[in-house]
């Protein structure tokens, strides 16, 4: 039983993608973060090389992965317990993971690694996996309608997507080259009422029958209009026509207000995530 851990995509998906695809639901982030990086290539999340691991059973078959797409945390997706603990001194010694910093995980695998960290560590955020179990239209039902995004929002796009990643203290920045790629199967609606854009939503491609929306961003001026949960019932029914069998989201567990507001429309939730940070 061993890790191990390079930077060679071709190398990832050959070996760890079979593993991670047998998850779609769990695996989510670890499926649409490397389908990104082989559509878009090896730095679509940034300068830095991203770094790749994987789990390899007894058997001598490969049961869980993770990816580290710099400045993001390491990311890590389902792993048998013995796998969670091995990687804790790895966290330390590995040069490759040295520089993460921090850890995006399961709550409970979160919990094992601060132990096995060698390092002091602090919770610095929270999220919950939901999915969809029927959808539901908000009541009362916002004024407006969907609409998909064309090229022609891109400014919107961008700036939007850069105003929300400043309110969630995202690292990296904004992508046009994944705006593109979003736009260019329909991952992106906008809300429009009056005419006029007031909120928006996007989608990942479906992968093993599953998709996951998000981000969904309503400027502050045009909130409590109920435009949020509009553009989300709307999103979530173009994945499902795109040939998802299942759709995810995910939200902040500090976040009362969004958490009723996915639930309403129909998303339940799954499990804990979170980020874990050495100090």
């Amino acid at each position: 039983m061993t890790w191990t851990f390079g930077t060679d995509l071709a190398a990832y998906l050959a070996l760890a993608h079979p593993a991670v695809a047998a998850r779609p639901v769990a695996d989510t982030l670890l499926l649409t973060v490397g389908d990104s990086l082989r559509r878009r290539g090896r730095h679509a999340y940034g300068a830095a090389d991203p770094v790749f691991g994987w789990w390899t059973g007894p058997d001598g078959t490969v049961a869980g992965a993770l990816l580290c797409t710099p400045p993001f945390p390491l990311l890590l997706g389902t792993l048998p317990a013995e796998a969670v603990g091995a990687l804790g001194p790895h966290l330390a010694t590995e040069p490759l993971l040295a520089p993460a910093g921090a850890v995006n995980a399961r709550r409970a695998d979160a919990g094992t690694l601060a132990g096995a960290w060698g390092r002091p560590t602090r919770v610095t955020e929270e999220t919950r996996l939901h999915r969809l179990t029927a959808l539901t239209a908000p009541d009362p039902a916002p004024s407006g309608r969907p609409r998909t995004a064309e090229a022609a929002d891109l400014p919107l796009l961008l700036r939007w997507t850069e105003e929300y990643d400043r309110e969630l203290d995202e690292p990296g920045r904004a992508s046009e080259a994944a705006l593109r790629d979003r736009i260019s199967y329909g991952g992106i609606l906008l809300w429009e009422d009056a005419g006029r854009p007031v909120s928006l939503a996007g989608f990942s491609r479906p992968l093993g029958g599953a998709s996951r929306v998000g981000p969904v961003y309503t400027p502050p001026a045009a909130r409590r209009h109920g435009y949020a949960a509009g553009v989300t019932h709307a999103v979530t029914a173009a994945a499902r026509a795109a040939g998802a069998r299942e759709v995810l989201l995910f939200t902040d567990v500090a976040n009362p207000t969004s958490n009723g507001i996915y639930r309403r429309l129909g998303y339940t939730p799954l499990e804990d995530r979170v980020r874990l940070e050495a100090l």
